[in-house]
């Protein structure tokens, strides 16, 4: 282990990195890493192959900034130790059954005041905690005894059974700076500060006795080696098995053994030997031969300590980290440059770059993935147990719905080439035939497949292989604690094949949907031609509209607790029939699909048993956000009731707004009505809604405001200064000028990481990427933008600006109006126009959703003039601060 004052890591990670290598550290304690937020290129760059780091990053101004570097198979997680004023602290956790803990602290230089009471604090709160080490750079002079200060620090240290293991000078001017604790339950030994000539501060190298397992050296993997050749190797041998049978699940069963067959013949699995860390490949002969010169210039300051030999070895050490840097820039533009045309490989090059690698979840073993498979059965179970059984029986509206589809039509074998075609590859476990050789081999095994999808079309079942589901947990936040099971989410791996015969079905079931307008009319979720741009434009609208006319209006947003994992299948099945009309084959099918349904979970080699999935809609498929809109139906009726309520639904997000004159708060307790009848029906419906995550939006007068609160009652706790909608950020005033700063302050972070990508980045390359992540961001629902100030557009014109600047590799003086026109980029208030012209033209010839084609109105003069056939529209009110 080793602690070190870095004074910044950015212009000297590849020294650090070096350092771990060089003296196989387990763990690397760091301070004042001058880190900013999000920004993790330097600790990405310091950390060896087979590390990762936790940072805390600086808080406001230069200097401060923590980090720790530790081995991968040593689980260490952050954990909360508090804020202070007065000192920056990192609390680690290290270990899982039998954990110990390292404190990593940073005090700035400066007054005293508040430090000894706020560290005392924190040394009281970890009193539970039996094995703690603390290290970091605390600015205090302990090996002066004429220093008051210091000497009340030592005793408070002492007083909590903490003792100082770093004796002599930590600092190249003199005094131990550096400190470093244990409590008794630990040992440690070999306490040795050192020069390693990165910083001025020493590093203080120790080791610490703890029970953990060797890094292993090398591991087993046992892949399939597929090359160009294989899919022809493939189709050559492949005979379609001859069958009578038109059972789904037998044609299945031969259609995977004789493709398990042929692969074990072609490209058997080989299990091998690797090293369980990667090579750096940038690090060439002529690093090495760098290196060694410093290690050798090194040996002689050490013998002659000459300050010139110190002089030689520090522009040695600034040279080589120079090198590497640059050699590795050198390495990722090869990268890029030659896989040109696929953009994976650019975007996973940038990500490893940029982006820290998300830690993975912590399954060492089998019971680890039945861990996790018992968490992700009992968190739905327990949102399904909270419903009152009271509410199961309360009664539902039922429609008389003509059946619309009784019964799936048989597909032909061009058609079902021309989806496989379309459709992009996926990885599942579960797969015989990966899917990239599943599309290249389709011209062989396509009449194999159409029997089998057919046979399911016909016979109105699903093979059981389709329904088998293969669970991953992934990491929601990359701040969030990976040894909890809550930080995770599942993410359902289906097999290849299931999805092709579940985009048949979706295909067909969508153009009877469509055909006979069964679709609730504001649910934008899932469908085509609607997005969340959409929905929100039409809230947006009519919130203004209200408002332009002096109304005061209020938004309720409503969120859904794993909504799609409670849906009940015997209630989806009916709505199914009653709301929808389905009936014979069609129906039976969807029973069949939903039932004996199962999961498991499963990471690296380690898979847990598999388990009953009794609820909720199959996550990972085609068909299972078509299916939740659907379960959704009966909710429309409930809305549509309340007169003066309006909605709009995307997927389980739901959205109600209200609007009145300032006269008529009491029509307010209509939102109460509505609201418990949500409730209501969710319950009836085994979903459950979020209270706590209900947030409301008063767009009214400042001085109304309070008033409208009052008469909101118990909902008043849920008002919000600003709530996010879909991706947006709606202020009170509607003016959107919180989510313009948003914006741009996101922008400008993703900006300058992409600054640092353009070395290793060709211009048609560096604008692929400046539009993924800056353009898209400009664009984001900017239909929105027309009630824009002109101070919020030019802040977004400047963002546009930058990139435009960045691109051209033009100065901050050269004028952007012709930089604009070389790129062919629209400034950003035409792009506004430009996409609220786009939305017109759809609506008019009815490729927009029905609710903004309802806010169009035909201009008819109310007398023949020679506009009477331009096809105008009514122009509509304005304020007179948006003319």
């Amino acid at each position: 282990m080793a602690l070190l004052n870095t004074h910044s890591v950015n212009n000297k990670s590849f020294l650090l990195n070096d350092l771990i290598i060089f003296k196989n550290l387990d763990f690397l304690f760091l301070t004042e890493v001058w880190q900013q937020t999000s920004d993790y290129s330097g600790l990405i760059e310091l950390c060896p192959s087979g590390y990762s780091f936790l940072s805390q990053p600086q808080g406001s101004g230069r200097g401060g900034g923590l980090a720790v570097v530790f081995r991968d198979h040593l689980p260490c997680s952050s954990t909360t130790s508090g804020h202070f004023a007065s000192v920056e602290l990192q609390l680690i956790k290290v270990g899982r059954k039998d954990p110990f803990y390292c404190a990593v602290v940073y005090r700035p230089p400066g007054p005293n005041t508040s430090f000894l009471r706020e560290f005392s604090d924190f040394l009281s709160s970890t009193v539970k905690l039996s094995r703690l080490v603390i290290v970091g750079d605390f600015n205090i002079h302990v090996d002066d005894p004429s220093d008051l200060f210091a000497m009340t620090f030592s005793s408070l240290m002492d007083s909590f059974s903490f003792t100082q293991h770093v004796s002599g000078p930590a600092h190249t001017w003199g005094h131990t700076l550096e400190f470093f604790f244990f409590t008794l339950s630990l040992n440690a030994d070999s306490v040795c500060p050192e020069d390693v000539y990165i910083s001025d501060h020493h590093c203080i190298f120790f080791n610490l006795s703890v029970s953990a397992s060797p890094p292993p050296a090398r591991c087993m993997v046992s892949p399939r080696f597929l090359n160009e050749s294989t899919a022809s190797n493939f189709s050559a041998v492949f005979d379609p098995p001859c069958s009578s049978d038109n059972d789904p699940d037998s044609l299945t069963s031969q259609f995977n053994e004789h493709c398990l067959s042929i692969l074990d013949n072609i490209c058997p699995v080989r299990t091998r030997s690797v090293p369980a860390v990667n090579p750096t490949p940038w690090f060439n002969d002529s690093l090495r031969s760098l290196k060694r010169q410093c290690r050798k210039i090194e040996r002689l300051w050490k013998k002659t300590h000459l300050h010139v030999h110190l002089l030689h070895l520090k522009d040695l050490l600034t040279s080589f980290n120079s090198a590497v840097r640059d050699a590795r820039v050198s390495y990722f533009s090869n990268l890029v440059s030659q896989s040109k045309g696929n953009p994976k490989v650019l975007f996973n090059t940038i990500s490893s770059i940029v982006s820290p690698a998300s830690p993975t979840a912590s399954i060492h073993s089998v019971a680890d993935c039945e861990n996790f498979l018992s968490f992700f059965v009992d968190k739905v179970n327990k949102v399904r147990s909270s419903i009152s059984p009271s509410a199961l029986s309360l009664p539902l509206p039922t429609p008389t719905r003509p059946i619309i589809l009784d019964s799936f039509a048989p597909v032909s074998l061009p058609e079902l080439t021309k989806l496989v075609n379309s459709m992009k590859t996926s990885a599942c476990p579960l797969d015989i035939l990966p899917s990239s050789l599943f599309k290249s081999a389709f011209q062989s095994i396509g009449p194999s497949v159409l029997s089998i999808i057919n046979a399911s079309l016909v016979s109105g079942q699903v093979p059981a292989y389709f329904k088998n589901a293969v669970i991953h947990p992934l990491l929601k936040k990359p701040s969030l604690d990976p040894s909890l099971h809550s930080s995770f989410r599942p993410i359902s791996k289906l097999p290849f094949i299931s999805k092709i015969l579940e985009k048949v079905v979706a295909k067909q079931l969508t153009a009877a949907l469509d055909e006979h307008n069964i679709y609730d009319s504001f649910q934008s979720g899932f469908r085509r031609a609607h997005s969340t741009e959409t929905a929100l434009l039409r809230v947006s609208n009519d919130l203004l509209t209200h408002s332009d006319a002096g109304d005061c209006s209020v938004l309720v947003l409503l969120d859904l607790t794993a909504a799609f994992d409670t849906v009940d299948h015997h209630l989806l099945l009916e709505r199914l029939r009653d709301w929808v009309g389905l009936s014979g084959s069609a129906l039976e099918w969807f029973s069949s699909y939903l039932s004996e349904r199962s999961f498991s979970v499963a990471v690296s080699k380690f898979r847990s048993s598999t388990t009953s999935l009794t609820h909720g809609v199959p996550q990972g498929s085609v068909l299972g956000p078509l299916l939740f809109l659907l379960y959704l139906l009966p909710l429309q009726h409930i809305l549509s009731s309340f007169k003066g309520i309006s909605y709009h639904l995307y997927a389980d997000d739901i959205q109600l707004y209200i609007s009145f004159k300032p006269h008529e708060m009491s029509k307010l307790q209509l939102l109460h009505t509505c609201l418990d009848s949500i409730k209501t029906w969710m319950a009836g419906s085994f979903l459950q809604l979020n209270e706590d995550k209900t947030e409301i939006l008063i767009c009214a007068p400042d001085k109304l405001v309070p008033k409208v609160r009052d008469s909101l009652g118990q909902l008043a706790s849920h008002t919000k200064p600003s709530v996010r909608n879909l991706g947006v950020t709606f202020d009170p005033a509607l003016t959107l000028d919180s989510h313009v700063s948003s914006l741009v302050r996101s922008s400008f972070f993703h900006l300058r990481n992409i600054a640092k990508l353009s070395p290793i980045l060709s211009r048609s390359e560096l604008e692929t990427v400046l539009h993924t992540f800056i353009s898209s961001r400009l664009d984001y629902c900017n239909s929105l933008f027309t009630c824009l100030s002109r101070t919020s557009l030019n802040r977004l014109q400047v963002v546009q600006n930058a990139c435009a600047r960045l691109l051209t590799k033009s100065s901050k003086h050269t004028h952007i109006t012709p930089l604009l026109l070389q790129l062919h980029w629209l400034p950003v208030n035409f792009r506004v126009h430009f996409k609220i012209l786009v939305l017109v033209y759809r609506a008019l010839h009815g490729q927009a959703p029905s609710y903004i084609g309802d806010l169009l109105s035909p201009y008819t003069p109310s007398r023949s003039l020679r506009s009477s056939d331009q096809s105008l529209l009514v122009v509509q009110h304005q304020a007179k601060d948006q003319r």
